[in-house]
């Protein structure tokens, strides 16, 4: 799947992964060498990048393709109760003579 497409295909999100784990290796360099703080704009930019594809990421791993959305649809209109279409609502208990 390609990157621009709804949903989140396994290639992507393999490369997301490896963003993550290569900005915390890249934290953990910088905090060994001392020089954790001056690196800020450098992680900064870095974590910018990564927010924006966590945010993809996020958005596109709930989105519901139009074949998901109506089988959704579907079940929710066949576990919703229902009542009977003989019912009259304004017969509290119609199945009860009136008392004379």
């Amino acid at each position: 799947m390609g990157d621009h497409e709804e949903v989140y295909g396994r290639e992507r999100m393999e490369r997301l992964k490896v963003q993550l784990r290569e900005l915390a290796e890249l934290i953990q360099q910088l905090d060994r060498r001392g020089v954790l703080l001056e690196a800020v704009p450098e992680l900064i930019k870095r974590m910018g990048d990564l927010r924006s594809e966590l945010f993809h990421y996020e958005v596109r791993l709930t989105y519901d393709t139009p074949e998901v959305a109506e089988n959704r649809r579907i079940v929710e209109e066949a576990t919703k109760p229902q009542e009977p279409d003989f019912i009259d609502p304004e017969d509290d208990e119609p199945w009860r003579r009136p008392r004379e």
